[in-house]
């Protein structure tokens, strides 16, 4: 499919030749991308879509921001609820997605890289409630799930790979590796019937942090996490079961015999660097600490890994832009924000991403 044919099935008001000359005219170059090597993003997660019960469009000013601060990275961790009709998962909502072409529109008119993740595909999320259905057992599962991607894969043909990217799962939990390569093959195989070019990552197994070797060989690129050690990253996190009993964190900090420091971390991610010697790409698809732990922990910790991650040649997408994680509105108590266009900003936060 040409770039022609391409505008025009989606709409010249969603990807029109005026974002590429809106990219062209702030001169701003996204570096190519393929399965083999994957770009030092840096950026962040965008969560308009994280969940149904939310289900916002996403924000223009978020990508022009993003940019502006120098950043050149989004990732869209989506339900895909969000874009089914009257809980068929079988039937899909134009409007709605005519949203996530914005966001795709968005990237391309800031010369921002925008990375479509289904952070709950139809048979699996890590969130609460689970799938009624498995996607690693259930056949059902499987084929809407392949159906939902193809139609991403079919929308979006032609778009280059250093414009756009499809993260299939979020972070695996659990999983036996055979089981998770088969079920990646038949997503691969749906999307690449429509884009047989399209980039592809593929999130780590054990909530993305085991290196998934048995995706070797299948021309995809593989997305790990920043969030080790948990005790520090999660400390008093609602959603985590009793984190409000951990001591409050320090950095380095020791657990057990372990003590995390900047070469522990080191040590963390070789089988990461590893498989990426084999040939296949690796970012971190998340990271971050939550608005409990302390600031001046949060950035010593975050430091190490950003300086580990250069080491590494690897990009990074922090969790989230506004938010807990965030560099604006993050609800710290332990922070002197700035005003900043309506926003408190972390200016030490910013600071160090953008040192990196």
């Amino acid at each position: 499919m040409t770039r022609r044919q391409m505008l025009k099935a989606v709409g010249s008001t969603v990807l029109g030749a005026f974002v590429s000359a809106a990219v062209a005219a702030q001169g701003r170059q996204l570096p190519e991308a393929t399965p083999k090597r994957l770009p030092r993003w840096r950026g962040f997660n965008l969560l308009e879509k994280f969940n149904v019960g939310r289900n916002q469009r996403f924000v223009e000013s978020d990508f022009e921001w993003i940019a502006e601060l120098g950043f050149n990275f989004v990732r869209l961790p989506m339900d895909y609820r969000c874009w089914i009709e009257s809980g068929d998962w079988t039937r899909l909502r134009e409007d709605t997605l005519k949203e996530i072409d914005e966001a795709v529109r968005f990237g391309e008119r800031y010369g921002i890289h925008v990375c479509i993740n289904f952070h709950r595909a139809p048979g699996y999320t890590v969130a609460r409630p689970p799938e009624p259905k498995s996607l690693w057992t259930d056949e059902e599962a499987q084929r809407v799930c392949a159906m939902h991607w193809a139609h991403f894969a079919k929308r979006y043909s032609g778009i280059p790979n250093s414009q756009l990217s499809f993260n299939l799962f979020n972070e695996p939990s659990r999983i036996d590796p055979q089981v998770h390569r088969k079920v990646v093959e038949r997503m691969l195989e749906a999307i690449r019937k429509h884009d047989d070019k399209r980039l592809v990552i593929c999130d780590g197994r054990d909530w993305g942090n085991t290196a998934p070797t048995e995706l070797i060989g299948l021309n995809v690129a593989t997305a790990t996490r920043g969030y080790q050690p948990f005790r520090l990253t999660h400390y008093r996190a609602e959603w985590v079961g009793g984190s409000d009993k951990w001591a409050e964190p320090t950095y380095p900090l020791k657990e057990g015999n372990t003590i995390w420091d900047i070469n522990q971390l080191r040590q963390f991610y070789r089988p990461w660097k590893e498989l990426e010697g084999q040939g296949v790409g690796v970012m971190v698809g998340e990271f971050g600490a939550y608005n409990k732990t302390p600031h001046r922990v949060v950035l010593d910790w975050m430091r190490d890994c950003l300086t580990v991650w250069r080491e590494m040649g690897w990009g990074w997408a922090l969790w989230n832009f506004r938010g807990s994680f965030g560099i604006l509105d993050s609800g710290r108590g332990d922070v002197t924000y700035e005003d900043w266009r309506g926003h408190k900003l972390d200016r030490a936060m910013l600071e160090l991403l953008q040192s990196f």
